[in-house]
């Protein structure tokens, strides 16, 4: 596809509708696994030790304004540096995902023909994860049934509760105990539970290794006690 039909969205700035249009040959790029290389003395080879994590990636688009530049590259230099710590990145280049990424440096520019068009590179500093929108599709669930994971990566739900009882996932085993609230949201990326603003942890407690996780695949979930239904924000990625 041409450069000059494609752009970029970060931090709700759109590109295009200040004139730039980006290449993004480098968004095919994917991070490394935090990994460290340990020599021991009289052992040939390196022991590996795996963080279990994968680091952030550099991202460059190179980024260009074919007329009228001096005026939409002042405009969208000043909007896209507003933007602080990690935002929405989307391109369209990748329809159907989205990054967390932070500007990087700052914009310097390289200009032709009177000023009137020229070239710059946008570098984003991004999360590892290429969030999927399919992941923010909510599965409800009122009695026990599965919900498959269609990535090769182990995703970390956030699950709403409505009522009090067992949710078993995988070898884990998820306890709401009887509560006044509306509803309990237990977010198993943040390690936390909660109703809006309301602190819920006193009524949720985990059985197994660690906050449950959607594995690769299919995920038999079951549902015991007063539970009317959960909704789950299953957050698939792929690397």
């Amino acid at each position: 596809m041409s450069q000059f039909i494609n752009y970029l969205t970060f931090g709700g700035v759109q590109s295009n509708q200040y004139g730039v249009w980006i290449s993004g040959a480098g968004t095919y790029d994917a991070p490394g696994r935090d990994l460290e290389y340990i020599q021991i003395p009289g052992r040939s080879g390196d022991l590996i030790v795996d963080n279990g994590r994968y680091t952030n990636i550099e991202i460059v688009y190179p980024a260009y304004i074919a007329d009228d530049f001096d005026t939409k590259f002042d405009t969208f230099r000043a909007l896209m540096l507003s933007k602080k710590g990690y935002q929405i990145l989307t391109d369209t280049y990748h329809p159907d995902e989205f990054r967390l990424a932070a500007l990087s440096g700052g914009l310097s520019a390289e200009t032709g023909a009177y000023n009137k068009i020229g070239g710059f590179d946008l570098t984003f500093n991004c999360q590892p994860q290429r969030w999927l929108y399919s992941g923010l599709v909510v599965t409800t669930l009122s009695s026990s049934g599965s919900i498959s994971n269609p990535t090769n990566y182990a995703s970390k739900p956030n699950i709403r509760v409505y009522g009090y009882g067992n949710i078993g996932i995988g070898s884990n085993t998820i306890t709401v105990a009887s509560h006044g609230l509306q509803y309990i949201d237990i977010d198993c990326q943040a390690m936390d539970a909660f109703c809006g603003a309301v602190n819920a942890n006193s009524y949720v407690t985990i059985t197994g290794d660690d906050f449950p996780v959607l594995s690769p695949g299919a995920n038999n979930i079951s549902l015991s006690g007063n539970i009317s239904n959960i909704q789950i924000t299953p957050r698939w990625f792929t690397i």
